[in-house]
């Protein structure tokens, strides 16, 4: 595993779960582990905005109390790291990637979500639409923690967690792929979990 991983957690399995529910050479916890690739970024809201850009006719920006203003969901889901520990039945608070895109004009079939910190993380259009993704700003009913990607993350729970990307500013749409931060250092550019794409051998 990278070196670029911070390990702040020690988590125990469950082994009282539903393993359908559990992808393979995945385990469950009931914490929530913190791995970042580098330090936790301070964030300012009164400074915070989350942008469409890329390939769109116009650029569409949101102010931090903009943001909290639009039509937001609950959802709850399973979610699973790529270093192996999946949590079942998470409760997250966010705005579907679908609202965020429904006035935006584009023939875009891939976006980059960029995020304070300088990471990205690459995924195909398809796979953050109709239903499958979430801009998140709470976590069990209270406002996400710096830690766990607060203000605001990126929440696509069909693939692994790295694509959840923490302190998510934006989604850049793309007429071609460009692989992100982990995907250039080794990851697999789709992670999809109950095909163990984890690496580029996979």
């Amino acid at each position: 595993m990278s070196p670029l991983i911070s390990r702040g957690f020690g988590g125990k399995r469950r082994r009282d779960v539903d393993p359908s529910r559990v992808p393979p050479g995945q385990y469950v916890v009931n914490d929530f582990p913190v791995l970042s690739a580098g330090p936790t970024p301070t964030v300012d809201l009164a400074q915070w905005t989350f942008t469409i850009t890329g390939a769109v006719d116009e650029r569409v920006a949101w102010s931090w109390e903009e943001f909290l203003a639009l039509p937001s969901e609950q959802i709850t889901t399973d979610i699973h790291c790529v270093t192996k520990w999946s949590k079942l039945d998470t409760p997250w608070r966010g705005v579907s990637v679908d609202a965020l895109l429904e006035n935006v004009e584009t023939a875009a079939e891939f976006v980059l979500a960029f995020c304070d910190g300088g990471y990205t993380t690459n995924l195909p259009l398809a796979d953050v639409t109709d239903g499958q993704a979430w801009v998140a700003y709470e976590y069990d009913h209270e406002p996400l923690e710096p830690v766990h990607g607060g203000p605001a993350r990126l929440l696509v729970p069909h693939l692994y967690f790295w694509k959840s990307a923490k302190w998510v500013r934006g989604l850049q749409l793309l007429d071609h792929d460009e692989p992100g931060f982990w995907e250039t250092n080794g990851y697999h550019n789709r992670g999809d979990p109950w095909k163990e794409q984890r690496y580029w051998s996979d």
